[in-house]
């Protein structure tokens, strides 16, 4: 049985697409993972298109990122590098999700690409204690500062630039073969675009959100 299509919610400040996996044992609360866009797609991009062109939701990923997570994808009302702007209106839309579709409160990760990279930074400095890990690809800039938390940084054209940077500021190793440490980053050679098309298929990386929890 496959999953529905991705619902839009109209919330002010951000609307907001919503997958929720079908047929999943309500008893249980369900991991959260939150997708932050690059540029191109913020309005006026159509929202449906916009937010299946690259995430979790992108047609082609592995059947684990609508099946096992509740899945929010919110997009900007402006483009640019400004989703630190939107910070509570995430809180907002992650704690009524987290309420209304069971969603884990130990199990809710941060993601994005490109100036959603970013964001994901910047949300998990101005909100600790909300995220249980973070996955980062190809941002364009280094963190303010460590944000204390498991980090998965997909490298590409752009953060490659500055893979030293963000080496040192993370405390990355390479994730290697073997089984991911909580400080880890990827590069498959890629140019923007194709980091995040490899990125969000990788099965592995679901995998390991999924074995990461925030303590409490």
């Amino acid at each position: 049985m496959s999953n529905p299509e991705p619902r839009l919610i109209e919330s002010a400040p951000l609307r907001y697409l919503l997958s929720v996996p079908r047929g999943t044992d309500r008893s249980e609360p369900r991991p959260v993972l939150v997708f932050l866009h690059g540029y191109d797609e913020g309005a006026p991009m159509d929202i449906h298109r916009a937010l299946t062109l690259h995430g979790p939701l992108r047609p082609g990923n592995p059947a684990i990122a609508v099946e096992e997570f509740v899945v929010v994808a919110p997009q900007l009302p402006v483009r640019g590098d400004l989703w630190w702007r939107s910070a509570d209106a995430v809180l907002g839309i992650v704690q009524r999700v987290q309420a209304e579709h069971g969603g884990d409160a130990r199990r809710t990760y941060l993601t994005g690409f490109s100036f959603g990279g970013n964001g994901v930074f910047d949300l998990a400095l101005a909100q600790p204690g909300l995220w249980a890990a973070l996955w980062a690809v190809d941002p364009t800039r280094i963190p303010a500062r460590d944000p204390g938390l498991p980090v998965w940084l997909s490298s590409g054209e752009i953060s490659r630039r500055r893979q030293a940077g963000f080496t040192a500021a993370l405390r990355l190793e390479p994730a290697g073969t073997g089984e991911p440490g909580d400080r880890v980053y990827t590069d498959q050679g890629m140019d923007h675009v194709g980091t995040a098309t490899l990125a969000y298929r990788d099965e592995r990386i679901y995998r390991w959100l999924l074995a990461r929890q925030r303590p409490g």
